[in-house]
């Protein structure tokens, strides 16, 4: 639809129309207090010409870079066909199937989405989808504080290896709500959480731990032995997992005896480009015993009266549905275009394709750390093993070292000190399928280059 602008005199004509003299006057009815004061640092707007050549430079900018960023977002290649047909007008104009009988092909969508988490999870259930993996792992810690009977405290153990910006993102959810986050110190030297770390906590009433694997280091944890603790002590398991890893790991159904309770995630590596922060999409999953307690929507399959297949809405339980008091999220709809390219990615990879992806980025990691720690200073933090991300030490400051590679067209990983005390001189590297022998060597000659200077 084309911008049309109203000129000064149409705005006049409107408002004598009307009887105001004034747009500010429309809104006489909003206390002075709480208007918005002027936006000073917003500057003054600029021609179409010219913000047209603004993005062109910044596009540019940001081409023929080197990309060994993870931190929860991660750049793997995405099949052509893929949002190809995420564009066709089908998809990509369809909004919330609240109409089921007019959006059978969402509906289906959604329910392939659901059967492929709930299979690559190894999970009973999957909803269609949330905002994104922060959210998910707040989603999943009210959902552990309903579902979990046998606690009666608002208490949930988060370990701080798990990824700081959703444990941002969950304590700003839920600490309004009266729910206590404590966290778990994570092993300085393995860079994972021991069950030493939670003797403290043996005994005491929480409802849930959560469990990150791989956990934000990239670090592998002893998921077995922590689930298995965890319900010895009564709690519920939160796993949060990235989706790519679950082809070569144990999934969180099969941790420990029992398996995780709720699995959550980001879903950016099935098929969505890293498009400078989003809109990406959270998938959550969990046993059926708990599913009424899941927030958000479940698609059902099942048979019309003439025996015909059909998709509906199964379990939306939202307060436009049910009482209020009653709703379990205020999830008005999902991140449906993004979860479609998901489907259709792991639709067209398979099981083997996916863990071919799994493996060919977990040997590149090891591939560049191989090279980096050959330069001298440079060398790993933690001693655990992991998937595709490691934490480097280099001699330096980190940020000044990142700041240079990026000169260079390096973006050389994520700074460690900005989310954790102590480790200035700590990259998170990570690198995905997406690299080669050439792209690793360039780094290491860049990062060599940096160090020496």
């Amino acid at each position: 639809m084309p911008y049309i602008p109203h000129t000064d005199a149409d705005i006049q004509a409107m408002l004598e129309t009307i009887g105001v003299d004034s747009i500010d006057d429309l809104f006489d009815e909003i206390p002075a207090d709480i208007l918005s004061q002027p936006l000073s640092q917003v500057p003054e707007g600029i021609s179409e010409m010219e913000a047209s050549r603004l993005m062109a430079d910044r596009a540019a900018a940001d081409s023929n870079v080197a990309c060994f960023i993870g931190a929860g977002a991660y750049e793997h290649h995405i099949p052509a066909a893929v949002w190809e047909i995420v564009g066709r007008g089908e998809f990509m104009t369809a909004y919330t199937p609240y109409q089921a009988e007019a959006s059978q092909g969402t509906l289906q969508v959604i329910y392939e989405y659901q059967s492929m988490m709930a299979h690559l999870n190894a999970m009973d259930v999957s909803n269609a989808s949330l905002y994104d993996g922060g959210s998910a792992l707040a989603e999943a810690v009210l959902m552990a504080i309903r579902a979990n009977r046998k606690s009666k405290s608002k208490k949930v153990l988060i370990p701080t290896s798990v990824n700081p910006l959703y444990r941002s993102a969950t304590h700003g959810i839920v600490e309004n709500q009266g729910i206590s986050i404590e966290e778990v110190a994570f092993c300085s030297d393995m860079g994972t959480t021991p069950l030493s770390a939670l003797e403290h906590y043996a005994g005491q009433d929480y409802a849930a731990l959560v469990i990150q694997q791989p956990n934000f280091f990239g670090c592998l944890e002893d998921v077995h032995a922590l689930t298995d603790w965890a319900h010895a002590n009564k709690m519920l398991v939160i796993a949060v997992v990235n989706p790519t890893s679950l082809a070569i790991l144990a999934p969180p159904g099969d941790w420990g005896e029992a398996g995780a309770d709720i699995s959550v995630g980001e879903g950016q590596p099935l098929g969505i480009p890293l498009s400078s922060g989003g809109p990406y999409f959270g998938f959550m999953c969990c046993k059926q015993g708990i599913v009424r307690q899941m927030p958000g929507r479940i698609i059902g399959r099942t048979v019309d009266l003439e025996g015909k297949e059909g998709f509906t809405l199964t379990l939306q339980a939202r307060e436009q549905h049910i009482r209020r008091s009653k709703a379990t999220s205020n999830i008005c709809t999902n991140q449906g275009l993004a979860m479609t390219a998901a489907t259709i990615y792991t639709s067209l990879l398979g099981a083997d394709g996916l863990a071919a992806v799994a493996n060919a980025s977990a040997t590149n990691t090891q591939t560049l750390v191989a090279a980096l720690t050959e330069i001298d200073g440079v060398e790993t933090v933690f001693a655990a093993p992991y998937f595709h991300e490691v934490v480097i030490r280099v001699p330096g400051n980190a940020t000044d070292v990142l700041a240079k590679l990026a000169e260079r067209r390096v973006q050389g990983g994520f700074d460690v000190s900005t989310a954790y005390a102590g480790m200035d001189d700590a990259i998170l590297v990570c690198a995905t399928e997406t690299k080669n022998a050439a792209d690793i060597q360039s780094y290491k000659v860049a990062l060599a280059d940096v160090l020496s200077a």
